[in-house]
């Protein structure tokens, strides 16, 4: 689990295994802070936290170890100032993944893993996105791959879905590029990434329409000839 104010804290799922209908414990809250998300790891997951101020920390799973329900954790990254939060939090299974960060005005970048060095969790962490006043600052961090899609939401209420595939792989010092453009107050509200659709076989009209007229042939065919065969049978009683 990952705070706004940059604690983290790793519990075995086996004590969440009895759940109680109003819910039960998982993390101490302190004050002026909330939880922020909840990542599945496996124990040799690494765990990558980012904050708005730009910045991100990666770490191994290992470096933190499991607490109880009631406990508060410890510290993840540290915050630039008061403004700061932490903004997404990451576990990476597949070290051949890269990083997607998107910026509150539009921009994003795509990186590779191995741009980010391991580091203790509880630093200040190295720069994901040159943020400037043209950027905005970070919301969001995902960790993809081309087989993943893109989905965009602004607090507008457009969205935009684009392939992660289209997207070069940048080094983690530059601003990005464009991803969606942003007028006058909006902002992006929320990144999510998702399965890329499969391409629907595409049929042409010709096809379809030639299939259907030998259909309709052959029905046409069978009711004449069934027409035929009764009134055959008819003649041959009146006989």
């Amino acid at each position: 689990m990952a705070t706004k104010q940059g604690q983290v804290k790793k519990t075995l799922l086996e004590q969440y295994s009895r759940p109680r209908v109003n819910g039960i414990a998982a993390i101490t809250i302190k004050e002026d802070d909330e939880l922020l998300e909840a990542k599945l790891t496996n124990g040799k997951s690494q765990i990558l936290v980012a904050v708005k101020s730009g910045k991100l920390v990666r770490f191994e799973e290992s470096k933190t170890r499991p607490m109880g329900r009631g406990a508060s954790g410890v510290r993840g990254i540290t915050l630039a100032d008061e403004q700061d939060e932490v903004i997404g939090m990451v576990s990476v299974n597949d070290m051949n993944s890269e990083i997607l960060v998107v910026s509150e005005n539009g921009y994003g970048k795509r990186s590779s893993l191995e741009d980010y060095r391991i580091t203790n969790r509880g630093g200040k962490g190295v720069k994901t996105l040159n943020i400037t006043e043209k950027t905005g600052r970070l919301v969001s961090i995902n960790n993809v791959t081309d087989a993943d899609d893109l989905m965009i939401i602004n607090k507008s209420g457009l969205t935009i879905r684009m392939e992660v595939s289209d997207l070069r792989v940048m080094g983690r010092a530059t601003q990005g590029v464009r991803l969606i453009n942003i007028k006058g107050n909006d902002s992006i509200a929320a990144v999510t990434k998702v399965m890329k659709e499969e391409e629907a076989e595409e049929v042409e009209f010709e096809d379809v329409s030639a299939t259907v007229s030998k259909e309709i042939s052959s029905i046409e065919a069978t009711d004449f000839d069934d027409n035929a065969d009764t009134d055959e049978e008819n003649e041959e009683s009146q006989e």
